[in-house]
């Protein structure tokens, strides 16, 4: 039998629907800015390069004395006086989960931002399935996209955030399809308390898998600017706070703020995981630079931006 709710919880309900879809319907053009970020700090990436099984010539290299003759390429020895191997590349393609944060407070955005953090998010996160997707790896959403190592990874994405099934996806990330060595990135503001935050993340490690985190602030959710007589609305409850003199809170907010950041960036460092933090009045190429740096084992700023996204 059909459970009928609340009116309050039927409230909710329509509120979360009408959020998904609106968030379904931002996604093609989220994805044009996403190839366009891409297009500015990418130029012949590649995924974990090493030598190993393949078909991708990779380099010459001097041959070293017990290595099998059959790997001399006598053509390229034949040019100088030293006797070169040729290398291969390794193809083995590696998984990696990528989630962007669907709660109401991702869609906050201050007149100091360019974007709301749920747009910064998406952008994001579909940059990284493009770069990751060039780079041969095989990209999955929880949830909603089974790991494939497709071309057109990015786009798959797009068309499942745009899907119906994206209206049913939970806050958190369903972990039952991420297994031991594979990573995971998660994209959000990350404003739970931090407990919640770090007791969520130690399941991913225990599945032996690897997160890395990426907070998206808002600019004013770090300085505080504001002043005077403020309403303060939580996106999440709907509840209401009015501060008399909202800039006496300043110091005590920025603290408790900075706090939950700095007791992730440690839990995250404990367990040889990544942490960072992008505004959303900063390019947003900065943080996908260092993230696929850090997916791929390349040292960050390998790569230049070469343009504003």
């Amino acid at each position: 039998m059909a459970t009928i709710g609340t009116r309050h919880e039927r409230e909710d309900r329509t509120d979360a629907l009408a959020r998904a879809r609106l968030r379904a319907a931002l996604v093609p053009d989220l994805l044009i800015e996403a190839r366009r970020i891409v297009s500015t700090v990418i130029a012949g990436w590649h995924g974990r390069r090493k030598r190993g099984i393949g078909e991708t010539f990779w380099q010459f290299r001097p041959y070293v004395p017990g290595e099998t003759l059959a790997r001399i390429d006598w053509r390229r020895s034949a040019r100088d006086d030293h006797t070169y191997v040729r290398d291969m590349e390794w193809e083995a393609a590696h998984t990696v989960w990528l989630w962007a944060d669907p709660s109401p407070s991702m869609l906050f955005r201050s007149n100091a931002a360019t974007v709301s953090k749920e747009s910064r998010a998406l952008v994001l996160t579909l940059a990284l399935a493009e770069l990751l997707s060039r780079s041969g790896e095989r990209v999955g959403y929880p949830g909603l996209l089974k790991p494939v190592a497709a071309r057109n990874g990015a786009e798959r994405l797009a068309v499942a955030l745009a899907s119906p099934a994206a209206l049913a996806l939970p806050d958190r990330p369903q972990l039952d399809m991420v297994q031991r060595h594979s990573d995971i990135v998660l994209v959000s503001d990350f404003l739970d308390p931090p407990e919640e935050t770090i007791a969520f993340v130690e399941t991913i490690a225990r599945r032996g898998a690897r997160a890395h985190l990426l907070e998206v602030a808002d600019p004013a959710e770090e300085m505080f600017p504001y002043a005077g007589r403020t309403e303060f609305e939580d996106p999440e409850t709907g509840q209401r706070l009015t501060a008399g003199r909202a800039e006496s809170w300043g110091d005590a907010y920025k603290n408790i703020y900075q706090a939950r950041r700095e007791a992730l960036r440690d839990h995250c460092r404990k367990l040889d995981w990544s942490f960072a933090v992008n505004r959303t009045d900063r390019l947003a190429s900065e943080a996908l630079v260092a993230l696929h740096g850090r997916l791929t084992g390349q040292p960050a700023g390998v790569r230049s931006v070469r343009g504003a996204a």
